[in-house]
């Protein structure tokens, strides 16, 4: 039997989050359809909803159905079929979704692609899936124009961000984009979104229904060892996360509408913030270029019932002043996942959301792309200030020491391992690494170690402190990064810190500060009283070796610290900054 199918009826551990969980909630039914079954179902309920809002264009239920349904058929046409899989790679647009679905209808898998990727780590990506087909924004064809031989893929579908706007917008969006970017050439390899529609035109599907457990997507993961790994998901993680998030946020309707600022080639874009919607009748506003200096005006303009990023998209919110007066009374969910959310920034996040008349107060949540991003959410009263909420309901969690297994008390820090429903199938073609990240314990059940640290406190939620790989070891003392930089963060100067592990020649490691001053403070002057504020509140083995100053921390695509650029970061105290 494979390690991915072992799920025993009998619960894995006794469950104290459960209580607030109404029974049939706890056990959750997945039905036997695929993410395109469910996307029909609402079609089906609502047919004139909005389904996709895009740079102000709506697209309702019964047009994103038929514009699946005619991709489908050229996919076929293209002779795509069950477990192929075509690589897209695509800002957030409505052509990205349309295949998504296009391809699931058939049985096909989607490997989700960022398009910001280098040139070389897209080649490989298209080898290490044996991508035979590629759908990509046209204006990075410079990215595969000398590789893309080298490859098995056979055609290349390319999608313009213009092809989804309005008459008025296009034509501003051709004017503005003029000779900005090389044009692909058109060939019977390199197609356009337009004549790839043509290839399907008198062409049947014929009707065969894929069930929960086909495998449906691929994403990108460094997993526990840090390097790229391709997620292979089936359809029915998607189909429990849906429901999952429908349990936990009880105030989301059909017509509410989620921004999807998050990409869909991340697990919590592509899951929470589109497909969950797409299978309640809400919409997904696609926003396919985020602006975090006019994130007050998109708020203005959209007016979400929910929103998802990472905590320095809402950083970036408070300190946006485009809009007079603006009101934010629309906004029922507000979630940060993806990285550590500092108390004083949570704070801040929630007395400027009271200032603007917002009910909602942010609440955290956390996942890995091999559990499809979401596993645990704080919503509503239920919620902890500092905690990233409790198990989603059918989820199980327990913080264990990683050298025996031996599950740890309510409150002290261990790995995070998950038991779920919605755990990845494995990483495509990596049974070493596969086996390592599933591991079937003396319960008998599968737990997926995720190489996080946290604790769990005695009402099951989880507090999150940091990546087993970010702990630093010094002296033979356990330092957490986390919690060193939630100390610095709350003196008054500071507005942002990031603490890494550098080497040292007989304490094995120490830590080092980078910090980011509240404006208005001068590093010459507070360093030695942030100093000394560390010796205050910090065991002495805790405190950082080093403290660095900078206008601003390195971070990668998706918005979170880039700690690889913060390591190869050599530079002494920054007395100048």
């Amino acid at each position: 039997m494979s390690i991915f199918t072992v799920f025993r009826k009998k619960k894995p551990i006794p469950a104290p989050w459960e209580k607030y969980y109404k029974e049939e909630e706890r056990n959750i039914k997945i039905p036997n359809v695929s993410l395109y079954d469910q996307v029909l179902q609402s079609y089906q309920k609502y047919p004139n909803y909005k389904a996709i809002v895009y740079m102000g264009k709506v697209i309702t239920y019964r047009k994103l159905v038929k514009l699946i349904d005619k991709a489908a058929a050229s996919f076929y046409a293209l002779k795509v079929k069950k477990g192929d899989i075509v690589t897209i790679c695509m800002p957030n647009m409505p052509e990205a979704l349309i295949c998504f679905y296009a391809l699931n209808k058939l049985g096909a898998i989607a490997n989700m692609l960022h398009p910001l990727s280098a040139e070389e780590e897209i080649k490989e990506s298209l080898i290490s899936t044996n991508s035979k087909y590629l759908v990509m924004v046209d204006m990075f064809y410079d990215k595969i124009e000398n590789t893309i031989g080298e490859t098995p893929v056979k055609k290349v579908i390319f999608v313009s961000p213009a092809n989804s706007l309005n008459i008025f917008l296009r034509i501003g969006y051709k004017i503005k984009e003029h000779g900005k970017y090389k044009k692909y050439p058109h060939t019977k390899n390199f197609i356009s979104m337009k004549k790839f529609y043509r290839l399907g035109k008198k062409v049947e599907v014929p009707e065969k229904k894929f069930g929960k457990n086909t495998p449906a997507v691929i994403l990108h993961s460094g997993g526990t060892s840090g390097t790229p790994k391709n997620v292979v998901i089936q359809n029915r993680s998607f189909i429990l996360e849906a429901r999952q998030e429908q349990i936990q946020m009880k105030r989301l309707h059909a017509g509410d509408c989620c921004l999807a600022i998050m990409p869909n080639f991340h697990g919590f874009g592509l899951s929470v913030l589109m497909h969950t919607p797409l299978s309640l009748g809400c919409y997904t506003i696609l926003v396919p270029q985020f602006d975090a200096r006019k994130f007050d005006t998109l708020f203005k303009k959209t007016r979400p019932t929910c929103v998802l990023g990472v905590p320095t998209l809402y950083e970036a919110l408070i300190h946006c002043h485009n809009e007079k007066n603006l009101d934010l009374s629309f906004l029922k969910y507000v979630v940060s996942g993806g990285d550590i959310l500092p108390k004083s920034l949570e704070d801040e996040i929630n007395k400027y959301f009271v200032e603007h008349n917002c009910t909602a107060v942010v609440t955290q949540g956390y996942g890995l792309s091999e559990a499809l991003a979401a596993v645990t959410l704080a919503c509503d009263d239920i919620n902890k200030s500092g905690s990233v909420g409790i198990p989603l309901a059918g989820n199980y969690i327990k913080i264990i020491d990683p050298a025996t297994q031996k599950t740890m008390p309510y409150g002290e820090v261990g790995e995070i391992v998950i038991n779920s429903k919605a755990l990845m199938m494995g990483y495509l073609n990596n049974e070493n690494e596969t086996n390592s990240a599933l591991q079937i314990h003396k319960d008998g059940h599968v737990w997926l170690h995720t190489g996080d640290l946290g604790y769990m406190d005695e009402d099951g939620f989880i507090f999150y402190k940091g990546r087993q790989k970010r702990m630093i070891i010094t002296s033979g003392y356990n330092v957490y990064p986390n919690h060193v930089e939630e100390v610095i963060e709350s003196h008054p100067a500071v507005l942002q810190c990031t603490v890494i592990g550098i080497p040292h020649p007989y304490k094995q490691e120490v830590g080092k500060a980078f910090i980011v001053l509240k404006e208005g403070y001068h590093g010459l002057f507070v360093k030695a009283d942030i100093r000394n504020y560390c010796k205050k509140h910090l065991a002495k083995y805790m405190i950082p070796y080093q403290f660095v100053f900078r206008k601003q921390l390195p971070k990668t695509k998706l918005g979170k610290v880039d700690f690889e650029k913060l390591k190869s970061d050599i530079g002494e105290d920054d007395d100048d900054e």
